[in-house]
């Protein structure tokens, strides 16, 4: 089937031309923008020719075609007359989908996505320090007390996060609501200034009491606090911009920030504060409530609807749970509940994959789970189990089963934003026996009822697999370099990034974790410069300067792609110093980015190297691990 045939076959599968307000693409994946989702033939969409996946994400329809492919089907549906929108505009719009209510969700994700890594952080500490202080342990150490100063350093390891969450919170905030970050943060730390009675000291009942201003408003920090710090950002960065389109350029930098700061910690320290601690109190207690609702009732129904929450896109209202939990409570029991629901929706994933016969499945079903093992379950969600429907709400009662487990055990993690193989380790403080009881329970549950009741393969599927056998992509490998090289076969990529290197299944992009795009390696860069891998042909140079494409001598097909969704700023960032058809030798520098532009537009610097023609070799091996330099051996490829 050539590319005009098979950007027709999209087209009839989207819905018709009708259905589609937009059409864009970055270094992967074709983009869609359309007017009604239940009119897409999604089974036959992901069945059409050189589609390797396609899923809904941050309301997009994404079609995965593959470096080059992309750019000639790109170019022949906006032939056919889909409109056109840039990455940017897209992205735009995707953030106008849905409801109120679901776009409120959105913004609460957009604002606790930067701030997870720090409270993940915050929750090994705990667990590391409950372990190491628990009797057993210290007396297989040989101690029989710590002295003041260690435990003094293990509190500033576990306490700081949760002290300046409020003033994190209200940065956030600002970020994502345009105003600046610098005043966010300013303001934030007003919230909890050491000159207010510490909350937590005034909540535990002792001598220090709330301090009441004008007579008749009690103050206290809000250390610990998310609602009121999140309403404070929200209101300070709207009335920054508000301030700003008023006050002269000439005067800018002297009255924003004045008139910013001193209006909004007046509101925020004896209006917003004060009001929205008290609901948030009383949510706090509501979700406390659910849980403790006896026989497991709470986990059973939490377990049961997790998944579901995760396809409506409103699973961030979590994150605020959580962290309230966490910050006033130091335990969050939501965290094991929500690991025994993905438990089950991967192993959902895992019973179709061993059951089908379907080569393209099994090769989709393996990584999708493995994602899903590792906290990311849309993979498994939407490449698998809801496609085939019974799978999903199987893994939906065995999700159930397993929170019962989890709320019946007393599990509770020590942070969030980590869950089942990582997030073992909010467990290790007495609790990880039952936590890897439930995860056993949950994934028994979802792999059973699948296996038994939920799959069987389907004519219209296994057919064109019978029809044309696909040629299943191997499992990376991480051996030794000197192993590899006793093989003395194969081809060497170097590391085009300098940085820390992270496995491809922990990268936070469906699209490279479930290993769709082939094997590979990704580099959390520690600085700005591309390079070439290898001697090679550059084939794609893309426009806004995030991927490149090359080619070797030999055949290998390398992309690197700089960060994720960074093709939505545009260019911005990014400087190319080569362009298609381009002959580079390993080492010449491809292209420069600035790491700092793609945090602060709040996406992930992480770097892919994708062997993009991975069928055709019989092993791709990891030849790294841990810090990475420009030029070390990186991976290996192997015929």
């Amino acid at each position: 089937m050539d590319n005009t045939q098979i950007a027709k076959e999209v087209i009839e599968a989207l819905g018709g031309r009708e259905n589609v307000r937009s059409v864009a693409h970055c270094a992967t994946r074709l983009r869609v923008m359309v007017v009604d989702e239940s009119k897409i033939d999604k089974d036959r969409a992901e069945n059409i020719e050189k589609v390797q996946g396609a899923f809904f994400n941050s309301g997009q329809y994404q079609m995965i075609f593959g470096t080059g492919t992309v750019n000639k089907i790109y170019d022949e549906v906006v032939a056919l007359g889909l409109p056109t929108a840039s990455t940017g505009e897209q992205k735009a719009e995707a953030a106008k989908q849905g409801n109120a209510f679901q776009r409120a969700i959105r913004t609460f994700g957009d604002v606790f996505v930067p701030i997870i890594p720090a409270i993940v952080a915050t929750g090994l500490f705990m667990g590391l320090r409950g372990l190491l202080t628990q009797e057993a342990v210290m007396s297989a150490l040989g101690v029989t007390e710590w002295n003041s100063d260690f435990i003094t350093y293990t509190q500033i390891l576990t306490d700081t996060a949760f002290i300046i969450l409020p003033a994190l919170v209200v940065w956030s905030t600002f970020r994502v609501f345009g105003g600046n970050q610098t005043i966010g943060l300013v303001l934030g730390m007003m919230l909890i200034s050491g000159s207010l009675p510490n909350a937590w000291a005034v909540a535990s009942g002792g001598d220090v009491t709330p301090q009441i201003f004008f007579g008749f408003i009690p103050v206290v920090g809000l250390q610990g606090s998310v609602l009121p710090a999140f309403i404070i950002g929200i209101i300070g960065a709207k009335f920054e911009k508000l301030v700003r389109k008023v006050v002269p350029d000439v005067l800018d930098l002297l009255v924003t920030p004045f008139i910013t700061l001193l209006v909004m910690s007046i509101l925020g320290l004896f209006v917003i504060g004060p009001v929205f601690h008290v609901v948030e109190n009383y949510i706090l207690a509501g979700t406390q409530a659910l849980l403790a609702l006896p026989f497991g009732l709470g986990g059973l129904l939490i377990g049961g609807v997790h998944q579901i929450i995760v396809v409506s896109g409103v699973h961030h209202i979590f994150n605020l749970l959580e962290s309230q939990l966490v910050a006033n409570t130091g335990a969050n029991p939501f965290n094991a509940i929500i690991t025994a629901a993905m438990t089950a929706q991967g192993a959902a994933t895992v019973a179709v994959g061993v059951k089908t016969k379907n080569p393209k499945l099994k090769a989709l079903a393996f990584p999708a789970a493995l994602s899903a093992f590792l906290g990311i379950t849309e993979p498994a969600i939407f490449g698998v189990n809801l496609r085939y429907r019974k799978p999903f709400f199987l893994s939906l009662i065995a999700g159930a089963i397993g929170g019962a487990v989890a709320s019946l055990l007393g599990l509770a993690g020590n942070g969030f934003g980590i869950t089942i193989i990582p997030g073992t380790l909010l467990y290790v403080d007495g609790q990880l026996l039952q936590y890897l009881l439930m995860v056993a329970v949950s994934f028994a549950a979802g792999f059973a009822l699948t296996y038994m009741f939920g799959f069987e393969d389907e004519e219209k599927v296994a057919a064109p697999a019978a029809e044309q056998p696909l040629k299943t992509q191997p499992r990376v490998s991480a051996v030794p370099a000197s192993a590899v090289a006793a093989e003395a076969a194969g081809e060497t990529v170097v590391s085009p990034v300098a940085g820390e290197v992270v496995a491809l299944e922990n990268v936070s992009d469906p699209v490279f974790s479930s290993g769709a795009m082939g094997k590979g390696l990704a580099v959390k860069p520690s600085e700005g410069v591309v390079y070439a891998p290898a001697d090679a042909e550059v084939t794609i140079a893309f426009e806004t300067g995030h991927a490149y494409g090359l080619k070797t001598a030999s055949g290998a097909e390398i992309l690197i792609h700089v960060g994720i969704d960074t093709v939505s700023l545009n260019g911005q960032g990014f400087d190319m110093k080569v362009s298609a058809g381009d002959t580079v030798k390993a080492g010449d520098v491809l292209g420069y980015f600035d790491p700092a532009v793609i945090t602060e537009a709040g996406l992930d610097t992480t770097t892919m190297v994708i062997i993009t023609n991975t069928a055709d070799y019989a092993s791709v091996n990891a030849l790294a691990s841990g810090t990475v330099a420009k030029g070390d051996a990186f991976l290996n490829l192997v015929k």
